[in-house]
């Protein structure tokens, strides 16, 4: 069965600064590769609406610009050519191999889960905490960037449902960024009375 992966870039604290400004990104070319490669092997990329509309704004043409970085115009065509799901009660209709999905129902993601193919990848904050309420995330990515940001959206919306997880892996990178690979079943969190937690 595949694993529903949320996969998420932060700061030392926020996913997003004021305004959805994500211009603190340290991509560089060895992590854009990193994400080429981890993200071909995905079966499917899952979003909400604003997550699935900054990506359809500026990827399905981005290797037609001569001066796109190689991983840049890679992922052009990773985008493209990745089967969609976007979960949207406004939007109508979504272009580029996208299926749009108006709520997300646990016994359809199980039977998405089911079929055969890569792991699906989970981006966008609003999506994820509806996910992470109804227990269907199996495994996080956060790659940490090093760069304190004043305010903005939290990966993890109030009302997150709290979940026991175990350390699978983490690397850093030659700029600073900091992958945490995490996966569920690590145990129950600490509750608020455990002297461990303090």
């Amino acid at each position: 069965m595949r694993d529903i992966v949320l996969t998420a870039s932060v700061s030392v604290g926020y996913m997003e600064g004021p305004g959805r400004d994500i211009s603190w990104h340290r991509v560089d070319e060895e992590l854009h590769q990193h994400f080429n490669d981890t993200l071909r092997e995905a079966g499917a990329f899952l979003s909400g609406r604003v997550t699935h509309e900054l990506m359809a704004g500026f990827w399905p043409t981005a290797d037609q610009d001569p001066e796109a970085p190689a991983p840049v115009a890679e992922f052009a065509g990773i985008w493209r050519e990745k089967p969609k799901i976007v979960y949207s009660r406004t939007m109508e209709h979504a272009d580029w191999n996208t299926t749009v999905v108006r709520d997300v129902v646990p016994e359809e993601v199980r039977a998405l889960k089911e079929r055969p193919g890569g792991d699906l990848v989970l981006g966008g904050a609003h999506v994820a905490a509806a996910f992470l309420r109804q227990g269907l995330v199996d495994a996080l990515r956060i790659y940490v960037h090093p760069v304190l940001v004043g305010g903005g959206t939290p990966l993890f919306a109030e009302g997150s449902a709290p979940a026991g997880l175990r350390l699978a892996g983490t690397r850093t990178f030659g700029n600073g960024v900091v992958l945490l690979h995490h996966e569920r079943g690590g145990g129950e969190p600490h509750g608020p009375a455990d002297p461990a937690a303090r």
